[in-house]
This record gives C-alpha cells, sequence and structure tokens, in this order.
C-alpha cells in the first residue's frame, strides 16, 4: 500500500492560511513576499533540483513561480475558501535563468463575472526580466463573489 507522500490520490490537505503555499509549491520553495490589493509579490531559489539538461532553470518551474504569483494577487481580494483554477497562460521566456533567486511580481488586471485575467513578470537577481506571463481563471460556479474590487 503506497505511503501517503507516494499515492495517487486523492488528496486532502487544509492550507495554513488563505494566501500561503500549497503542497507543490512549497515544493518549489516559493516563498510568498507580499500580497495584499491585487497584486503580490514572491521569490523562489534556482535549486539543482529545478534544472533542466543544460544546467538552466526549468521553464516549468518558472512558470509554476508565476501561475502561482498570480494566483496570490487574485487571492488577496476574494473571499477565503473561493474555489478558482487557471483555465488558460500564455508565458514568453526573455532570458535564461543561471542561477540565484528569482522574483515574481504579479497584478490582477481584469476580472468579467467569474473570470479573472492577471499577469506578472518574472526578473534575476539583477532585477533583469526573464519571462513575462498572463494567465486567465474562473471561479467555480458554486462558489460565491461578495464584495470584490481591485485595482489594475
Amino acid at each position: 500500500m503506497p505511503s501517503e507522500k507516494t499515492g495517487t490520490g486523492p488528496h486532502y490537505f487544509r492550507m495554513e492560511d488563505w494566501i500561503s503555499c500549497a503542497p507543490f509549491e512549497k515544493l518549489l520553495n516559493i516563498t510568498i513576499e507580499e500580497a495584499s490589493d491585487g497584486r503580490a509579490t514572491l521569490t523562489m531559489p534556482f535549486l539543482v533540483d529545478y534544472a533542466q539538461g543544460a544546467g538552466l532553470m526549468h521553464g516549468g518551474a518558472l512558470v509554476s513561480l508565476a501561475d502561482t504569483a498570480v494566483v496570490m494577487a487574485i487571492k488577496s481580494l476574494l473571499p477565503p475558501e473561493t474555489h478558482f483554477a487557471t483555465i488558460a497562460l500564455e508565458a514568453k521566456y526573455l532570458r535564461a535563468v543561471k542561477q540565484g533567486i528569482i522574483t515574481a511580481r504579479a497584478k490582477m488586471t481584469e476580472r468579467k463575472d467569474r473570470t479573472f485575467k492577471g499577469e506578472a513578470v518574472l526578473f534575476d537577481e539583477e532585477n533583469r526580466p526573464v519571462m513575462e506571463f498572463t494567465s486567465t481563471f474562473k471561479i467555480a460556479r458554486d462558489a460565491g463573489i461578495k464584495n470584490v474590487t481591485f485595482g489594475t
């Protein structure tokens, strides 16, 4: 019988707080530096476990950081326990990451009914942009939106 860590699900867990990292985000050592008013700043170190075959940071790790940053920006405006998920995303890679701490700066940019859009820019330690990212999220039908406002 597989252990809880190696089993294939379903998995049940409780988040520490509404704005906190889920297990996968913790696996990537993502840190939420700030999340409020529809904006978020997150960081992630480039560990050897995140390298692709040429020794650069894997693009999937960068996308995970960007997506999580937009999620935290959106969560900063929604009531706790609101269920929503990414339904589309686009990533533009601008520069390879070879080392250091990556910073994601995200903001929510648009809301239409149950659909939210956001964007993030990822920066290397020299504050050079390494990725531009946009994404779209949808709130589940049974998760009501109450008194949600945001700025762009």
